[in-house]
Order: structure tokens, then sequence, then C-alpha cells
């Protein structure tokens, strides 16, 4: 069972995992689970109030009473209600287990404090779009839960000599932090909780995700979906600055692009647009062209979220950030995904109950090319970067219609 604060995250962590999975956006009306599948539960609380949040994570444990391997799928830089969703999910459990380093994002843990390209998480970028400062360290972060650090060198020892320091840690009232810098480093600390039994749940990155499925998953191929003709409708809600050059790529290649001012995403209806066309691509993104004032991004996502439901013709969708994949599935109606391949790290491809593809990735993973991989997974004829035509300029048409 696991249990992830946004939608983006619980798809990676259902691809991670390796075992066929059961992707529910309703920690308490969970759909039957299929045997031998893993429940991933999104419980839609990076935004909610802490006490809120925290309940959301006591609801979604005590629906899976039998459940035996907990893990919790924690923001890799930390944000959302990190300590109040941690000190929830560690009641009734022996101890928490935490490990959030993400090595193929270039995130580390050393010394207990978070490094994004060798920079610490509170020096770096990382949390520009925040309207907090970024914590100084992942205990700080887990905080008012009582923790201790476990370094790198005890990790390096093996599962072995881990598993007795995870031990001592939770026998003097504490949940052990631990350091990692690689996937081997990730593989020990899931060995190591494994080993202890239920009692010790797992809390970290998608990076112990991975390590975990290697542990107890089994190898799901990936299903192939034919290209039904749907209109592909891709929603950029991110706020990275990478996701300009993504669109461009895709503009290169024929997709048509509509960039709708912050200001008309501000009322309570959708944003009138044309009919997407059959087979079509089209990218719906905000101009932050102008700057986008403090606090109004989830009122924009809301208002993007609207604007992308409202389009006719039951679109296969491409969702970047998990609070713009939410709540353009909410505004859809679409309760359960079952994942069925990722694309490239993050980016995961899900089918809906009536077999529409959703392709959801967090908003800072991927490279310049993200958003062309991904489409040309869902329509393999999309001509390639090299191949494609330069973009041109907006011609009148182009944009929302008056």
């Amino acid at each position: 069972m696991a249990l992830a604060d946004d939608l983006s995250g619980a798809a990676e962590a259902a691809a991670l995992l390796r075992l066929p999975a059961l992707l529910a956006l309703d920690p308490v009306q969970v759909p039957p689970a299929r045997d031998g599948e893993a429940v991933v539960v999104d419980l839609d609380s990076r935004h909610l109030p802490a006490a809120a949040a925290a309940g959301a994570v006591r609801t979604a444990l005590a629906a899976r009473p039998g459940a035996t391997t907990w893990y919790k799928k924690c923001d890799s830089l930390l944000r959302g209600n990190v300590g109040a969703e941690a000190v929830a999910f560690a009641e009734g459990a022996r101890a928490v287990v935490t490990a959030v380093a993400l090595p193929v994002a270039g995130r580390v843990v050393r010394g207990g404090v978070v490094h994004v390209d060798g920079v610490p998480l509170h020096g770096s970028g990382a949390w520009r779009a925040e309207e907090r400062a970024a914590p100084r360290s992942v205990a700080g972060a887990l905080a008012p839960l009582l923790t201790a650090g476990v370094p790198l060198d005890v990790v390096r020892q093996g599962p072995r000599a881990l598993a007795d320091r995870l031990t001592a840690v939770a026998a003097r009232g504490r949940h052990p932090v631990c350091d990692a810098e690689t996937d081997a480093d990730l593989d020990a600390v899931a060995e190591a909780a494994l080993r202890l039994g239920p009692g010790y749940r797992l809390l970290g990155s998608g990076g112990l995700a991975a390590a975990l499925g290697r542990r107890v998953g089994t190898a799901v191929p990936a299903q192939h979906v034919p290209d039904t003709g749907r209109p592909l409708l891709v929603v950029a809600g991110s706020a990275e600055p990478g996701i300009v050059a993504q669109i461009a790529q895709l503009e290169a290649a024929g997709a048509h692009h509509v960039s709708l001012k912050p200001d008309e995403l501000t009322g309570a209806l959708p944003v009138p647009l044309p009919p997407l066309p059959p087979g079509g691509i089209t990218v719906l993104s905000v101009d932050g062209s102008g700057g986008i004032r403090s606090g109004a991004a989830r009122h924009l996502v809301a208002g993007l979220a609207r604007t992308a439901a409202a389009l006719p013709g039951e679109p296969d969708l491409v969702l970047t950030g998990g609070e713009t994949a939410r709540r353009v599935l909410d505004a859809a109606q679409i309760t359960a995904l079952r994942p069925v391949g990722e694309i490239h790290h993050g980016a995961v491809h899900s089918l809906t109950a009536d077999g529409r593809s959703v392709v959801t990735r967090p908003g800072s993973f991927g490279g310049p090319d993200s958003f062309h991989r991904i489409v040309a997974a869902l329509r393999p004829r999309l001509p390639s970067p090299s191949s494609a035509r330069r973009p041109t300029a907006p011609s009148p048409s182009q944009g929302v219609t008056p």
C-alpha cells in the first residue's frame, strides 16, 4: 500500500514499485484491486492545511488495516505537509524509516541535508515558487516527528548492520533518517526495513520506491496502447523554466499551442476555446511572460483545469505538475487510473476506465525533449526534433477565441 500527496508523485510511485497497480484518487472510496495489485492512493494533500493533510493520511491507513508493507511518497525537495503527514504516518508503527534522496535527479542527502546538484536545498532555487523558505534539513521538514540521523557510512555497512541501527534508533523512540547518494544506498535502506517487518514503514522519494520495487516487484511489461485517433491535449501547468523549451519542441513538430493570460483564468467559468481537431496535438499553458502574482498559482491551475476539462472530444491527456494533473482529472470526473508503463523517469502512462491515455509527470522532471518524447510514445508518427520544422510566430487566429 502506497500513499502520495499529489498525483504525479502517486503515479511515479505506482510505476516504480514494479507491480500491477491501481491508482486511486479517493482514499475512502478505493475501487477493488485485482489479485497481486499494489494500491497507490493520491491523498491530494500537498496544499491542504496541515491538520487536514494528517487526517487524509489517517483515513488511508484506516482503510487498509491488513496491508503488510506501507510506503509513503515524499517530495524529494521536501515540499508539502511533510512533517504533519509523517507524524500521522508513524501512528501505530514501530518506526518510520525515511530516505528522500533521488540520485537520478541529482538530489542526494548528506549529513541529513538534501543537496540539489551539489547545492544544499535551502541555498538552491528549487523552492522559488513556494511561499515559504526551504527547510534546512530533512529532520527540520519532518518536525515535529522525533528523528535521528543515520549517516552514510552506516548505510553502506550493509542491510544487516543497517537493520541493527534502525532497531536501535526505534528503541530510543525516534525515527531514522538515512543519508543516501546512490541507488545502492537506497537499496540497502529498503532491504533493511523489509527485514524488520511491517512495523517499519518506509517514507521517501521515488528513489526509495524504485528500491522497494527492486525488492518486492516483478517485471511488468509495458502495455502497448494503440493510437485511437483521439485528440491529444498537453496541459503544461508547471512554473518550471524548462517548460518553455519543451513546448517549443512540440510546436516545431506541428502541435498547436494555446497560451492563456493569467487574467483569463481567474473567472469561475472555463475559457472558451475552439474544439480540438481529431487526431491533433494541442498544448495549453499559462502565459507567464508578464510575471505571475505571488499566491496566484493555484487559482491559475484551477482555471486551466476547468478550461481543459470543458473541451469536447474526451482527449488523451498529458499533464505536468501534480496539482495540475489532479485538478484536470477532478474536473473530468476521472477517479482511478491503471498505470501501463513509464515513458521516461517520472512520466507515467496510465489508462482510464474508458480507455483514455493519461500521462502524468512532475513539473520539475524531464529535459527539453520531455514533451516530445511523451507525445511520440502516444503518437508514433510525430516528427523527430531533428526533422521537425521550426516553430513559426503565432498567427492572429491562435490563442483564445474572443
